[in-house]
């Protein structure tokens, strides 16, 4: 513990910090507002730690440089913001087929298209989740504080490794750009992640091959001494391409199931005031700050009101959810858009409780006052 930093930081500045002590190597991307302080941070301290910065043409090619930074052994991460994210989508999908490990940061602003650049919004998680085409596994946190997001993008990078999968950070305008007193652990207090790598000889070595039960291959890296070949496409163990029907079947429920099979390992949510709540309020990323202070005035005011925020957006923690439609007469949704997070928690109830939604979309942040005279609306 005496090791430890005390600083007063920003968020986007925590996010840089906890990517270089989770081993980020390389930043590519492009500068986008509210997200460039970790473009700037990055490119500030990437060289003091032998590390790699590029800022690249644009949001595309920032995407695919992480995509190849990370192929060579790098632990590589990009940064950008709601045009930027739409940009990136294609070749997060590449990087998810490839099962390149990196990590995109998504520090949420108001849309659609280029909207208030520089007021807060939640509206991208449904984004995070089916933004590129075709089936593909989903790994979003979204953090509540400067602490928490430096926690978060420490476990963006052990997540990215260990499942061989692009994790997305959704960190939003309120959090990336707040400041707050953050004490940094030192190296030692650390978890650490690092991908597996292959044991056997480089003339064995399948690039996608996985033995019985294994969900993850072993990965090399590009300049290591072994050869193997990187596509977008279907691909059979070797890596290239097939137009094989059942490989492709196998491939893509194996990639799913990477993610899908290990929730209980993935998912991370905070419980507040729920233990004889009749009443729930769901909140995520900085709007859940609100929430909890509304929480805490229904409280003095006689409520039995609780909050659940889910950390983990996806997968979203649905046996937790449908556990609390079981106990509780409402669940309010609170959050910055028009009701994304929302619909997803009726589709998961299925009628087991009321649902019900505030939100904003104007650009401003929703106050617990505002929270607070919905709760009493609802009860």
């Amino acid at each position: 513990m005496k090791n430890n930093v005390v600083k007063l930081m920003q968020g986007n500045e925590a996010c840089v910090e906890g990517a270089i002590a989770a081993g980020m190597t390389f930043y590519g991307g492009y500068p986008i507002t509210p997200s460039t302080e970790v473009a700037e941070g990055s490119a500030e301290k990437l060289p003091r730690v032998g590390g790699k910065f590029i800022q690249m043409e644009d949001e595309i090619a920032g995407m695919a440089a992480t995509i190849g930074a990370a192929l060579t052994g790098a632990k590589a991460m990009t940064a950008t913001s709601g045009p930027g994210f739409s940009l990136k989508q294609e070749n997060i999908g590449y990087a998810a087929m490839a099962e390149a490990p990196c990590v995109i940061v998504n520090v949420q602003r108001h849309g659609p298209s280029t909207g208030l650049p520089t007021s807060p919004s939640q509206g991208d998680v449904m984004q995070a989740k089916w933004g590129t085409h075709g089936d593909h596994p989903v790994i979003a946190l979204s953090p509540s504080s400067v602490k928490e997001t430096f926690d978060l993008t420490v476990r963006c990078f052990n997540l990215a490794e260990k499942y061989r999968t692009p994790v997305i950070l959704l960190l939003d305008e309120i959090v990336g750009h707040m400041r707050e007193k953050i004490e940094i652990p030192s190296a030692d207090d650390i978890e650490i992640i690092d991908r597996k790598k292959p044991t056997c000889a480089p003339e064995d070595y399948l690039a996608y091959g996985v033995e019985g039960d294994e969900l993850v291959p072993a990965m090399a890296g590009f300049g290591d001494g072994y050869r193997y070949h990187v596509t977008g496409l279907v691909h059979d163990e070797t890596g290239f391409p097939t137009n094989s029907t059942e490989v492709a079947q196998t491939l893509i429920t194996r990639l799913m199931d990477k993610v899908e099979k290990n929730v209980d390992d993935i998912v991370e949510y905070e419980e507040f005031m729920l233990e004889d709540a009749e009443l729930v309020v769901l909140g995520y990323g900085g709007n859940a700050r609100a929430v909890k202070a509304a929480v805490r005035k229904a409280r003095e005011e006689g409520l039995k009101v609780g909050m659940f925020r889910p950390i983990t957006i996806w997968p979203f923690p649905e046996k937790q959810v449908i556990e609390l439609a079981n106990k509780v007469d409402n669940i309010i949704v609170s959050e910055l858009n028009y009701g994304q997070i929302a619909l997803e928690v009726e589709r998961v109830v299925k009628g087991a409780t009321k649902v019900s939604h505030i939100g904003k979309i104007n650009g401003e942040i929703l106050t617990p006052d505002e929270i607070l005279a919905k709760i009493k609306e609802v009860l």
